[in-house]
């Protein structure tokens, strides 16, 4: 039992060192574009670079895994991740667009592999833990988004430029993925694919291909696109909407962002008894219904009191779609291919919702183009029958001592 806990907290920790690093460079936007002297439009090419890095990634995390085993893709990406973030501290260094661009793509693509890997190993613990721990991995998620904003706001406020913090940041995340190297077992995970690897390239990719027909699959991809769209969304436009919508100021903005990010994180922390309890679809159901009244209340709320409490509810909407989701993925003969189609189809949302909800904001103005929101965990709603268990399978229950 001791193994099994050392291995859960393990990959606790790795998804907490992707938290940090998808949050480390947003604070230092601003000193980056002023290092390099480009504009607005060159530092949002950039950041694409990032999201294509990270597509690439979770394509291509299969291989890693079956190659290198769970243990072996969890510290590879970590350290792909460790080293792009030198070549960013280097480009910036260097006023190169072209090596930070290059930095982007990489850190991108080891994001991608590290969120497969530790989502399928995170799977591979429920089981033999019997009990639902995916919520809980996701919440160290969300509390290294926000240790890594608060670290880059720090550095920012101390003077310590990016270059710096990036090439400290790759020294922790190197450090902490070789401890991790002593807690993940070596052993193929119940439920893996093993044996893949010795099948020829066409075979594995021909039943890659075939994944993308897999109606289940695609249906939980449509959960992960419904939360996802939600959360991208509130990243991208929530102190906005609140600047411009409810007329507070810059400050009270970012606390609702920080009321959102500690929303999602709290309901991840405390809901595996309850997902145990009440099952994937029901608390899917019921989250995203919350999401539903929490966008709702926030663009009709009178008051910034209500604003806020639809913020809390909007948190919860997207919270256990994304855990519960690549738990019901990781499902099955082929996890580490389950699990990178179905993200895939989730991440697409990265893409789509800030320009949608911007397109629309336009003619609509911000608040009601949120109502977008609604429609997504409407989808979100519908397609969670989908979480269901395998034919066969039963869900994760508490051990009995």
């Amino acid at each position: 039992m001791q193994a099994v806990q050392r291995w859960r907290n393990a990959i606790i920790a790795a998804f907490g060192m992707g938290g940090i690093t998808v949050a480390s460079w947003g604070p230092r936007l601003p000193a980056i574009q002023t290092e390099l002297g480009v504009g607005t439009g060159t530092i949002g090419l950039v950041l694409a670079c990032a999201t294509v890095g990270s597509i690439a990634g979770l394509l291509c995390s299969r291989g890693f895994l079956h190659r290198l085993g769970g243990r072996g893709a969890v510290i590879a990406g970590l350290l792909v991740v460790a080293s792009a973030m030198v070549m960013m501290g280097v480009g910036v260094t260097s006023s190169s667009v072209g090596v930070l661009a290059a930095g982007f793509v990489i850190v991108g693509f080891g994001i991608g592999v590290l969120d497969v890997s530790i989502n399928v190993e995170g799977a591979a613990v429920e089981r033999v833990a019997g009990r639902t721990l995916m919520p809980l991995m996701h919440a160290a998620w969300s509390g290294g988004v926000a240790a890594g904003s608060a670290i880059g706001a720090l550095c920012a406020a101390t003077g310590i430029g990016p270059a710096a913090q990036f090439i400290g940041l790759a020294v922790l995340v190197a450090s902490i993925g070789l401890v991790l190297s002593r807690e993940i077992p070596l052993e193929t995970p119940p439920d893996s694919d093993a044996g893949v690897v010795d099948e020829p390239w066409r075979v594995r990719l021909h039943r890659w291909l075939r994944g993308w027909t897999d109606r289940r699959l695609l249906l939980i991809g449509v959960v992960l696109l419904g939360v996802e769209f939600g959360e991208g969304s509130a990243n991208s436009w929530l102190t906005l909407a609140v600047k411009r919508g409810h007329g507070q100021s810059g400050a009270i903005a970012a606390l609702f962002l920080t009321l959102f990010a500690v929303s999602e994180a709290s309901a991840r922390t405390f809901a595996g008894p309850v997902v145990d309890r009440l099952g994937r679809v029901r608390v899917l159901r019921y989250t995203t219904a919350l999401g539903i009244a929490g966008v709702t209340l926030f663009i009709l709320g009178g008051t910034i009191w209500l604003a806020a409490v639809g913020v809390a509810l909007w948190a919860v909407g997207v919270s256990m779609g994304f855990p519960l989701g690549l738990s019901a993925a990781a499902e099955g003969g082929d996890p580490a291919a389950q699990v990178s189609i179905a993200a895939s189809v989730g991440y697409f949302a990265n893409l789509l919702g800030p320009p949608l909800v911007g397109f629309l904001a336009e003619s609509l103005g911000l608040l009601h183009a949120l109502w977008t929101l609604a429609i997504f965990f409407l989808g979100a709603f519908v397609a969670a029958g989908s979480l269901r268990p395998l034919a066969g399978r039963t869900p994760v229950r508490p051990t009995q001592p």
